[in-house]
């Protein structure tokens, strides 16, 4: 039975804002990731098959997790994020949304953000929503038709469509499951008569020691 366990990627530049500013873990990114790798080996994980998204934080994750000791790692454009910050900057040019700075504005500003691209109001996205949402459908069925575990590391917005698609959630429930979202958490799914079916969610058990609970993070 296929089984697919997607991976978000570790905390990266906090303080960038713009996309190729963000794009590049934090050195506690790195140690998450390396947890999660440690954690994987020493609980008998057992991969096939490894992807990443072409983003520099995925493959930054997927280098501190030593994820290439379970297979050779695979890079997929597909498996990218959408441009949160362009989308966010465009909604500011055109609607006077101001870009939060802190997670309770983000609570506020992703479903706003998210209705607008899904409805086509932003004009000049780098991508639309129905491109983004196609490219993400099409990795998932790619990634489930193979033989054996797949092992993904990606990024949060993909995970909450991956999600989305999954369980039939609006614009506002797939919002809600981007901003849950922690760094290097984990998220299972198990293909079931042809279907996928979520078996875990947000996972983070290499950061549950009291020790670590500082180094679980969503932004």
């Amino acid at each position: 039975m296929p089984h697919i366990s997607l991976v978000r990627h570790g905390q990266a530049n906090t303080e960038a804002r713009d996309e190729v500013s963000y794009d590049r873990l934090s050195d506690l990114g790195h140690q998450q990731a390396a947890w999660l790798g440690d954690h994987m080996r020493d609980s008998g994980e057992h991969f096939q098959r490894v992807f990443t998204g072409s983003m520099r934080r995925h493959r930054e994750t997927a280098i501190s997790m030593r994820a290439d000791r379970f297979a050779d790692i695979v890079e997929d454009p597909r498996l990218n994020e959408f441009a949160y910050f362009d989308l966010s900057r465009l909604m500011e040019t055109q609607f006077g949304l101001e870009v939060p700075t802190d997670r309770e504005g983000f609570v506020r500003h992703m479903p706003q953000v998210l209705d607008a691209w899904k409805n086509g109001a932003i004009q000049g996205a780098p991508e639309t929503f129905d491109t983004f949402e196609a490219r993400v459908r099409a990795a998932m069925e790619d990634i489930a038709a193979g033989e054996g575990r797949a092992l993904v590391v990606t990024s949060g917005g993909l995970i909450g469509a991956v999600l989305r698609q999954t369980l039939n959630l609006d614009v506002a429930g797939w919002a809600q499951m981007c901003l849950a979202i922690q760094n290097t958490s984990v998220h299972r799914w198990q293909m079931v008569l042809g279907k996928p079916l979520l078996v875990q969610f947000n996972s983070v058990a290499h950061l549950e020691a009291p020790e670590r609970h500082h180094a679980q993070t969503h932004l």
